[in-house]
């Protein structure tokens, strides 16, 4: 036995299904207020939907109603074998390099580089490459920045190691 839903039933939980992974939050626009309300007693008086006490989702009855099979549980063994297959997607996947492993590399030199120098290779401007220095590379890298300047030169920025 199919379950009859109302049109506004039907809409409401096909929307769900369709954007928002089960969970009930849009209305028609005809459908405000009290009718809200009523419209959500009769969903859960005939077991269509169900709440985790904040929001509404839409019950295996409700998936039944729609005639659309419900989503099976993803398995931990299934996550897993995703993960494992996945390849990273990263700039140097696709031979084009980072601009962070460019200045790195640039630092890494016995030579070292100036701001002016990064800021020519990488389109930054001065204060972003400082600030990639003291955020990116020291604090979340740990890397160790060096700078030495000779008189009257500009100063010279190395990676110490």
């Amino acid at each position: 036995m199919t379950t009859q839903l109302t049109p506004a039933q039907h809409a409401i939980l096909a929307y769900a299904h369709q954007h928002t992974e089960g969970k009930i939050v849009w209305f028609p626009e005809n459908i405000k207020g009290g009718a809200r309300n009523k419209v959500l007693a009769g969903l859960v008086n005939r077991a269509l939907i169900t709440t985790d006490q904040k929001d509404w989702f839409v019950a295996a009855e409700g998936y039944d109603a729609l005639g659309i099979p419900r989503k099976a549980p993803v398995s931990v063994e299934a996550i897993d074998a995703v993960i494992e297959s996945a390849t990273p997607c990263t700039r140097t996947n696709n031979n084009t390099g980072s601009k962070q492993a460019q200045v790195i590399a640039m630092l890494k030199r016995p030579e070292g580089a100036t701001i002016a120098q990064i800021c020519a290779a990488t389109g930054w401007q001065a204060h972003t490459v400082r600030g990639t220095f003291a955020g990116t590379f020291k604090k979340k890298l740990g890397l160790e920045i060096t700078s030495s300047k000779q008189q009257g030169s500009e100063r010279i920025y190395t990676i110490a190691g």
